[in-house]
């Protein structure tokens, strides 16, 4: 039962992942190395996925923020806000996406649709190639899995990927971020 659906997850994974386009990856990078301050945001399980990366990105010394939290300071001119959205159709991120851009901020989008609302409106899109419910287009891609799980899961892949590239970026290591990991756990 279990070994069967598992191929079959690594193997959606797999395909995802490889339709990824390093060059939208290393424009991602550079967009993230140059801001002086990131602001992330997700809703739903996709918004789980945004704050784990916000928490690699603070790991690395980025001045990072997920939008909604009491501390989240005013975003300026220049700032970096980057999105994660299957659909590309969020209501609140689109709200939170014409705020940023009044603002004078970039802004990069993870999602599945390039030609989304959130697609078109961003200065950077990271396409996730997957299927999602939340919207009316449809993916090549399929899967056995509920929902948007395979966006959700490829999203992380992609995050951590663009995490691995920032290390290398900043010479940067495990053991160095550790030195910024929460201890009042």
């Amino acid at each position: 039962m279990g070994i069967g659906k598992l191929e079959a997850v690594a193997a959606e994974l797999a395909a995802v992942i490889r339709s990824i386009k390093d060059d939208e990856l290393k424009a991602v990078v550079q967009c993230i190395v140059k801001a002086p301050r990131i602001f992330v945001k997700g809703v739903g399980r996709s918004g789980f996925m945004m704050e784990a990366f916000a928490m690699r990105l603070m790991h690395l010394g980025f001045d990072v923020h997920v939008i909604g939290n009491a501390t989240t300071p005013g975003a300026s001119e220049g700032d970096l806000l980057i999105v994660g959205t299957g659909s590309g159709e969020t209501g609140s991120l689109i709200t939170y996406a014409q705020k940023a851009k009044n603002l004078g901020l970039k802004m990069i989008a993870l999602t599945s649709f390039v030609d989304s609302t959130l697609g078109e409106m961003a200065d950077e899109v990271v396409q996730i190639s997957s299927p999602t419910p939340k919207s009316e287009k449809t993916s090549e891609v399929t899967s056995i899995q509920p929902m948007g799980t395979l966006f959700e899961q490829s999203l992380l892949i992609c995050l951590d990927l663009l995490i691995l590239e920032l290390m290398e970026q900043k010479s940067a290591h495990s053991d160095q971020m550790f030195g910024n990991h929460a201890n009042l756990e």
